[in-house]
């Protein structure tokens, strides 16, 4: 199961969230969204097996995964958003193995990246490194207004599950 962050809503409820995630019993990967910090999502997890990852990866049943969370580029939000820049995105991606999948909350730069005002808010980051390191998938939250939404870019699959989840075998 993979969770693209924004378990809490504006750094509050983060707890009750994950108290309900803790009961699945398979593999967990997350990465923290803008509503949480890394260091919130791992204090909210302790005690509980679930790989959380945020410039780093995890090898599960052969298969890479490489996670980034927070907002980019920074959001408008102030304060309370979790954001990174485009230089910090691009550096915490640039271990990311060929053929992973991606979890990074933000989406690429124009896909699943269209807020309400019509307006794209993806990474420039996020898309420079899925068109060179060509992940096999892509899962990213950020832009709710994209959620439940399956797009292709060239060979690489990018999902927006949103809060409801979308079921996808690899």
């Amino acid at each position: 199961m993979i969770g693209a962050g924004d378990f809490a809503t504006v750094r509050r409820g983060l707890e009750s969230s994950i108290d309900i995630l803790k009961k699945i019993t398979k593999p967990v990967i997350l990465v923290p969204g803008n509503n949480e910090t890394l260091d919130e999502l791992k204090s909210a997890c302790e005690g509980w097996q679930v790989h959380i990852l945020h410039g780093q990866g995890v090898n599960i049943l052969n298969q890479e995964f490489y996670g980034l969370g927070g907002g980019v580029p920074v959001t408008p939000f102030g304060d309370w958003s979790y954001d990174l820049s485009e230089s910090e995105a691009l550096e915490m991606l640039k271990n990311l193995p060929e053929k992973a999948v991606l979890i990074s909350h933000s989406p690429p730069k124009g896909y699943l990246d269209v807020s309400s005002t019509g307006k794209h808010f993806g990474s420039d980051a996020v898309l420079k490194t899925i068109r060179s390191k060509k992940p096999k998938l892509v899962v990213c939250g950020h832009i709710h207004e994209s959620a439940g939404k399956i797009i292709q870019l060239e060979n690489t699959i990018i999902i927006n599950a949103g809060p409801k989840g979308i079921i996808h075998q690899l």
